[in-house]
């Protein structure tokens, strides 16, 4: 507690609340996001449409940190071989959807933190069945308003233990020099794959105006550094092999012809190293 005491002590100016747990897991759904004629948030912005859709306001993401001014991003994606999408952001029920309104229907914990941020702790837990998002919300949409919530261990998922503890831990060498370990826990009795992605990118401000310059996350080495005119250049190191991949949204977006019309398509520049894993 003695080191955190003197940061604590130190200025603000000395940055050590600059990177924390900014990212929230659910942009989706939220009045920020909001552009409907008659304020209808939860519709007007779904969770389906936020894999296409750019936010303005915010930025989502799992068991990740950013900036304060959540310019830039780290988080995780999973993929259990299962699902027909990547496990990127938490999933929940809108108002219209949920028996008692909008609810999360995930299990994750918050396990520890420091007023500086200079340690965090989270564990999320990863079904390795397919994640029952259509039960969830027919189900829950059945019940009435004096029936207990239909959650995701009600679903069946968790039977067996058939799921992965996936533990994020974040640590500060300096005020942004961020040590991160993704520690993953097969719970079942068999050997199951999982695919884990750790992603960088910046949030989409660019196509809204502000700033004039689109910042950029080239490979240098064997670093991914990240510029932008707001908060300068960061690098990301690796350790082991795992390859690189770097996407740019938007062009994949129109290399496939798609287009959601009346929207900005999400063009944010991305880069996660990807990694197939079998646990036992």
């Amino acid at each position: 507690m003695m080191d955190e005491e003197r940061r604590l002590d130190e200025p603000a100016a000395a940055g050590w609340k600059q990177w924390g747990p900014y990212l929230s897991e659910r942009q989706w759904g939220t009045v920020r996001e909001d552009y409907s004629p008659g304020g209808t948030a939860w519709d007007s912005f779904s969770h389906d449409a936020s894999r296409s859709r750019a936010y303005r306001w915010g930025e989502d993401g799992l068991l990740g940190i950013s900036d304060d001014q959540q310019i830039l991003c780290f988080a995780l994606a999973l993929w259990n071989g299962a699902d027909p999408i990547l496990k990127e952001r938490l999933f929940g029920l809108t108002n219209s959807e949920g028996n008692h309104g909008e609810d999360v229907k995930e299990s994750y914990y918050y396990l520890d933190a420091t007023p500086t941020h200079s340690y965090l702790k989270a564990l999320y837990k990863y079904p390795q069945q397919p994640y029952p998002y259509a039960l969830l919300v027919d189900e829950n949409r059945r019940r009435g308003k004096e029936e207990p919530e239909f959650e995701l261990i009600d679903t069946g998922v968790f039977d067996g233990d058939h799921y992965f503890d996936v533990v994020t831990e974040y640590a500060k060498q300096s005020p942004t020099d961020v040590l991160i370990r993704i520690t993953i826990h097969n719970r079942g009795p068999e050997v199951a794959p999982l695919h884990l992605l750790p992603q960088l990118w910046f949030r989409n401000t660019w196509s809204w105006g502000y700033p004039d310059a689109k910042p950029t996350i080239v490979l240098d080495r064997d670093a991914a550094v990240a510029q932008s005119e707001q908060l300068g250049t960061y690098h990301l190191c690796r350790e082991d092999d795992a390859p690189w991949l770097f996407i740019n949204s938007l062009e994949q977006v129109r290399a496939a012809n798609k287009r959601v019309q009346g929207y900005v398509l999400n063009p944010t520049q991305m880069f996660f190293g990807m990694e197939k894993v079998s646990l036992s």
